[in-house]
């Protein structure tokens, strides 16, 4: 019976690098979140949902590309 190879073992996809890359900088920079309603003025409206999910497509592939270093 032959063992399967380990060689990909512990390595990592760079999607799920990017991935991770994109949780890191969405949490720290409060993308893809609406804005916390505040007390005075408020310079614009609430983005939508379609907006938020938008800005999150194009900040993975942007991970995605600098992951892949391209």
């Amino acid at each position: 019976m032959e063992q399967p190879s380990l060689g990909n073992l512990g390595a990592r996809r760079d999607q799920d690098i990017a991935l991770d890359l994109l949780k890191f900088i969405a949490v720290t920079a409060s993308v893809g979140r609406p804005a916390a309603p505040t007390a005075g003025f408020v310079a614009g409206a609430v983005s939508k949902a379609e907006d938020q999910v938008t800005q999150l497509l194009d900040l993975y592939s942007r991970c995605l590309r600098a992951v892949g270093g391209k």
